[in-house]
């Protein structure tokens, strides 16, 4: 069979930047075996799937290694795809997650704004396990429904930091995310996941699900800006809600195409 498919480039407002989600749009859902192969075969650190369902589009995400609950940039990148190229006409889409339940995604001229449940924090102990992860430590260090946190004093940690990916796929979580102020913007960040088979991810929406709430709490406001210091960098606009985060970027089509299944 043929299977439509697309490569955008979400959190940027230029390719070769921000982070690349594929896009299948489907008809129906098949074996969850041709999900995975066609994430694996990609070779990126999502592919999302999605099925029109009445008013909704049903999602999932699955890395090349596995499923997972929930990922921002990959549903950023659907919904350019409904928005720009299946010409949806509304200007908010709702997506039904088996996983993290309904999201939506409003159009706002170029930028498209995530609403995500936001995540719940705890303060953890520097275990040695944790401490090994990366070669600077972390002056707190917290634990959210699927990530740690580390935070560090500067940003200039954050892009400088090494960090130990041996010892990070160890731990019993899907990734880790490290952060600090930003020098021009509120704070910085980056994500690691080798577990979840993306060593660095290079924009990761669904973290800024933990990062939000936390750094809501040091500045005493709601709306922050942020930037993820990878090697392909993405801006993101970011508004917590108490029990929801919006999280907004840009987002641009790098390859539109079909795949052939047996």
């Amino acid at each position: 069979m043929k299977q439509k498919i697309y490569q955008v480039d979400a959190f940027s407002d230029r390719i070769f930047s921000g982070n690349p989600a594929a896009v299948c749009p489907l008809e129906h859902w098949p074996d969850d075996t041709i999900m995975q192969n066609i994430a694996m075969e990609n070779n990126l650190a999502e592919t999302v799937f999605f099925v029109k369902k009445d008013d909704t589009f049903e999602i999932r995400w699955f890395t090349p290694t596995i499923e997972v609950d929930l990922c921002g940039h990959a549903t950023l990148a659907a919904a350019y795809v409904l928005f720009n190229i299946e010409k949806v006409a509304e200007e908010i889409i709702i997506f039904q997650s088996p996983r993290s339940g309904k999201l939506t995604v409003h159009k706002n001229g170029d930028f498209l704004t995530l609403n995500f449940p936001a995540d719940t924090l705890e303060e953890v102990a520097a275990t040695p396990e944790l401490l090994a992860c990366f070669n600077l430590s972390p002056k707190r260090i917290l634990k959210g429904k699927t990530d740690y946190m580390m935070v560090f004093e500067t940003e200039e940690d954050i892009s400088q930091i090494q960090p130990n990916l041996v010892a990070i796929e160890l731990l019993p979580c899907r990734g880790v995310i490290i952060t600090a102020k930003g020098n021009e913007v509120d704070f910085v960040s980056r994500f690691f996941a080798p577990q979840s088979g993306v060593p660095e991810d290079p924009v990761t929406g669904s973290a800024h699900t933990s990062l939000t709430p936390y750094w809501s709490s040091v500045y005493g406001k709601t709306a922050l800006t942020a930037v993820q210091l990878s090697h392909r960098k993405g801006f993101l606009k970011c508004h917590y809600l108490q029990n929801r985060v919006e999280i907004s970027g840009q987002a641009k089509l790098y390859l539109s195409g079909e795949i052939y299944i047996d």
